[in-house]
């Protein structure tokens, strides 16, 4: 296994690293916006706006990877 990692072209581990860093950044601000709302004593209403409202990039993010791939089918 390590053998392939070893041997891995630019193109394959710029694709894995991209994905699994971006992954851990969206999860990492959905955490900031979790923190964000329990500190500012939002409520759910409130918690559900910022996970919403700052979220939106995210969501914009994720369908564009998404769609992307459905494209190149």
């Amino acid at each position: 296994m390590l053998e392939a990692f070893i041997h891995m072209d630019e193109e394959t581990f710029t694709t894995l690293s991209t994905s699994i860093l971006c992954t851990g950044l969206i999860l990492y601000m959905g955490f900031i916006i979790y923190n964000l709302a329990k500190e500012s004593k939002a409520g759910k209403y409130g918690t559900l706006v910022l996970f919403f409202a700052l979220g939106f990039g995210m969501v914009g993010f994720i369908a564009k990877t998404i769609l992307t791939e459905v494209l190149q089918k």
